[in-house]
């Protein structure tokens, strides 16, 4: 069975995540590859930082990849409404990757290609983008690691490792800082779901992170509520990790429909019963997240009436 680490730690999320990777098969993802890290950098200002990846957490991640001696280990990011280094620096993410020794790039830029999206008529998966612009050098990765936060979304209903991918690979330099600027026309917003459902298809998750350090609530992906939980859901699964991560939302798969959807792809688990749990199990791991949430942790002993599901 797939390991699905689930980590806490009240103050300190490095070793939060040290746990969590120490559970997975981490080496044979990493040993001699060309290794991206994914994280959150979508937007921040100078007074509110809370939506995106912390340097922290990068740091976290980076230190522990190479300790298995990647051939190349790049920080490759993609924002949706500015240029990109300009946000690494304003978050303290390009500090990390210059005194961790990684490379950063940028996939917003060009040069561009186009790739066609993997849908499955069959399944009644479709959706309204069937091709999509990005950079070519995302194609390279041998292995792609997202690095996410675990929020709300108030389109997608929440916004983890699937959507982390999806969501900046196309192009910014292309469509439009922000995309939904539409400097060449798209449809990604028409049915965000089911297009985050063909890029995970397209583009597969090797390595999948989901931090709440901080995780956001009452609506996201900014704007919303910022509350630590310490906690970190890490799966080589990543619709698994993404199912679990919204799971300590209160959300069923079937309630996210771009992991419903991925699932019938073929791209993951949305069982999480067929998951192995090596630390945390689930009826852990959701107290602490609805302690941290909303200061009551939630006890798993309310009585259903038969039938009720």
């Amino acid at each position: 069975m797939t390991n699905l680490a689930v980590t806490h730690h009240d103050t300190r999320i490095d070793l939060a995540i040290n746990n969590a990777l120490d559970h997975l098969p981490v080496e044979p993802l990493v040993r001699g590859k060309r290794v991206a890290v994914k994280p959150n950098e979508t937007w921040a200002w100078e007074h509110d930082q809370s939506g995106v990846t912390q340097p922290d957490t990068l740091r976290a991640v980076l230190r522990w990849i190479k300790r298995f001696e990647p051939r190349e280990l790049i920080v490759t990011g993609g924002s949706s409404a500015a240029k990109t280094d300009e946000m690494f620096r304003l978050i303290g993410l390009m500090d990390v990757v210059n005194e961790e020794g990684a490379e950063f790039f940028d996939h917003n830029l060009p040069p561009f290609q186009e790739v066609e999206l993997a849908y499955d008529p069959a399944n009644d998966v479709d959706g309204p983008q069937k091709s999509v612009m990005v950079n070519p050098r995302v194609l390279e990765y041998e292995t792609l690691i997202s690095l996410a936060q675990m929020k709300l979304h108030r389109t997608a209903t929440i916004t983890m490792s699937l959507k982390n991918i999806a969501m900046s690979y196309p192009a910014g330099a292309y469509y439009g800082y922000p995309r939904s600027k539409q400097t060449h026309k798209h449809q990604f917003f028409d049915d965000m779901h089911s297009f985050i459902a063909a890029m995970s298809k397209r583009f597969p998750i090797d390595l999948a992170i989901n931090v709440g350090h901080p995780a956001m609530i009452a609506t996201g992906p900014l704007g919303g509520l910022p509350v630590e939980t310490g906690l970190v859901v890490d799966s080589t699964d990543p619709v698994a990790a993404d199912v679990m991560g919204a799971k300590l939302f209160g959300f069923g798969p079937q309630a996210v429909r771009h992991l419903w959807e991925a699932g019938r792809l073929g791209v993951g688990e949305t069982d999480l019963k067929k998951l192995n749990f090596p630390v945390l199990q689930p009826e852990e791991a959701i107290p602490l997240f609805t302690k941290a949430a909303y200061g009551r942790a939630m006890t798993f002993q309310v009585p259903r009436p038969p039938g009720v599901h």
